[in-house]
């Protein structure tokens, strides 16, 4: 009863607008990011290196290189 009433209420907040990716891709996510009173979007390209989860708790790990640094970053799929 109570994983059927959990997948009705997150069900609403799965989206379904986002393409297609595995690991292996080379993707471009864009961030926003909030400075005091300010807006931006950043812009993190890199290659998908795993994805974890389902549902609503999807993530997904992009990988790049930045001045000869590796930089991975985490993200909700959702």
């Amino acid at each position: 009863m109570s994983q059927q009433l959990i997948r009705e209420i997150t069900q609403q907040y799965l989206r379904n607008d986002i393409p297609e990716f595995r690991p292996g891709d080379t993707v471009r996510v864009n961030v926003k990011i909030k400075e005091g009173n300010r807006e931006r979007i950043q812009a993190f390209e890199g290659l998908v290196i795993k994805r974890r989860g389902s549902g609503i708790s999807e993530t997904f790990t992009v990988r790049k290189i930045s001045y000869g640094i590796g930089v991975e970053r985490t993200f909700p799929v959702h």
